[in-house]
């Protein structure tokens, strides 16, 4: 039989109150022993000590024997006092041998002055009794004792006309704390129920659910968490769903002409000239689609656990130069005029061929872009002790600032059919901010309409000079 979470903590809150009872039982025998009997040996001590100071010397005189017989009526223990301690097992009201009173090596302990307890049963009496023997000495000589017994009560004795309220209020105690703590148990556990009906929601395919009550304590902090689980998994699966519907769209569109056009060829609708324009822009949309599947698989290859930077101390500058080297026949193409000014002394420590990567990326952008006979600034400076930061500014069409937060998103585009024209994938500044990111950098994009677009990349410098 299986038991559910509640169930199982009414059962421990059960067991729990039981081994209190029961710890409480033990507890009382060891309060009996310690504040009880030592009381008892305690008030013995004193009293026979107060008694054995009327005797002086010699033999116990008769005076002193009827002082202490007294006092015995008087005081709530037996006290006898012998001359000859044999004496002492006919003064008792049960039988007990000499051996049993005193042995030899208790005898030696009273010619040392020192005095004697003992405890033990006796059955005449059905229960234990405590005794004390003070010796009587003269210099050396046992002139006699003092012996003071005391039946000591039993615990049940002591707590009999407790024990029937004590076990009443035991009971209506275990009622309430059984009754609040169910309440409480069960206003502890609805989260966790409801956490358990939401996972099984979210199992079947609805996303959208959440935990709406909880407190704030741990079970509190786990609905927290498993809100935002839930979230971060239906976020992950609309960004899943769109990534999918733009590969088709992207795909959709090369594949529609390429087919479109193959057709036409085909069925002879086309002759001469045209012919070879077909063909052309069959190519230009196959490197296209070649162009989307190489960009996708690189998103996919640098966003996978496996994907590691081969990092080393580089001169930023110069992978900066090999990128806009490689550049140059571009920008020589649509006249665009290069000014840049690099400090060559920065120093970082990178994946060179995945930041010349970036930097073209940055650069295509640009020089796309960029109207015939711009301008295109780079800089690259020290911000800070710590950091350098590349700028890459042109002067080309801009971005709404609408569109700014979402530019770095996949295949997102602010102009797509003028992007389409040109060859963008939509997935060039992903990559790029990707790469930044793994290179424990920045990537901040400043822009306006019809004025221009400024890159900024912040990378950590190797500093040579920290310990």
């Amino acid at each position: 039989m299986k038991l559910g979470l509640a169930r199982k903590l009414s059962l421990a809150l059960l067991i729990a109150f039981i081994v209190s009872i029961i710890s409480t039982y033990f507890f009382s025998f060891f309060l009996y022993e310690r504040l009880y009997v030592q009381n008892m040996k305690e008030e013995m001590l004193d009293t026979g000590t107060s008694l054995a100071e009327s005797y002086e010397s010699g033999t116990i005189s008769e005076k002193m024997m009827d002082e202490i017989n007294w006092f015995n009526s008087k005081s709530k223990f037996e006290i006898f006092a012998v001359k000859n301690p044999r004496e002492l097992s006919m003064c008792l009201p049960f039988e007990m041998d000499y051996e049993a009173l005193i042995n030899g090596e208790e005898r030696e302990q009273l010619l040392k002055g020192d005095i004697v307890f003992k405890k033990g049963r006796v059955d005449r009496l059905d229960r234990e009794v405590i005794s004390a023997v003070i010796p009587l000495l003269d210099e050396k000589r046992l002139e006699g004792i003092i012996y003071i017994y005391y039946p000591l009560a039993k615990l049940n004795e002591m707590t009999f006309q407790y024990t029937i309220y004590w076990l009443v209020g035991a009971a209506i105690f275990l009622l309430i704390a059984l009754t609040m703590g169910n309440k409480w148990i069960k206003s502890l556990l609805t989260p966790m129920v409801d956490m358990k009906i939401a996972a099984q929601e979210l199992a079947d395919g609805n996303l959208s659910t959440r935990i709406n009550h909880y407190h704030d304590d741990e079970i509190g902090q786990l609905a927290k968490t498993f809100n935002k689980m839930a979230e971060s998994i239906q976020i992950e699966d609309e960004q899943r769903k769109e990534f999918l519907a733009n590969v088709s769209h992207e795909l959709r569109t090369p594949l529609s002409h390429i087919k479109g056009y193959m057709e036409a060829i085909q069925m002879g609708i086309v002759s001469g000239k045209d012919v070879h324009k077909y063909q052309q822009i069959i190519v230009r949309e196959s490197k296209r689609m070649e162009r989307l599947v190489d960009d996708l698989l690189e998103l996919a290859k640098l966003e996978s656990k496996e994907f590691s930077l081969k990092k080393a101390p580089i001169s930023l500058a110069q992978t900066i130069e090999e990128a806009i080297e490689k550049s140059k026949p571009r920008m020589l193409e649509k006249g665009i005029d290069l000014v840049y000014q690099l400090d060559y002394e920065l120093i970082v420590e990178a994946d060179a061929e995945r930041l010349e990567q970036a930097f073209l990326n940055i650069l295509d952008n640009a020089i796309r872009y960029s109207a015939q006979n711009s301008t295109i600034k780079i800089s690259l400076i020290k911000e800070d002790s710590d950091f350098a930061l590349l700028a890459i500014e042109d002067n080309g069409s801009g971005i709404p600032k609408e569109d700014l937060k979402k530019i770095t998103e996949r295949f997102y585009r602010v102009n797509k059919a003028r992007t389409r024209k040109e060859g963008g994938t939509g997935l060039g500044l992903s990559i790029v901010e990707k790469l930044i990111k793994l290179h424990q950098g920045t990537l901040n994009i400043k822009s306006s309409v019809g004025k221009g677009t400024i890159v900024f990349i912040r990378l950590p410098l190797i500093n040579f000079n920290k310990k």
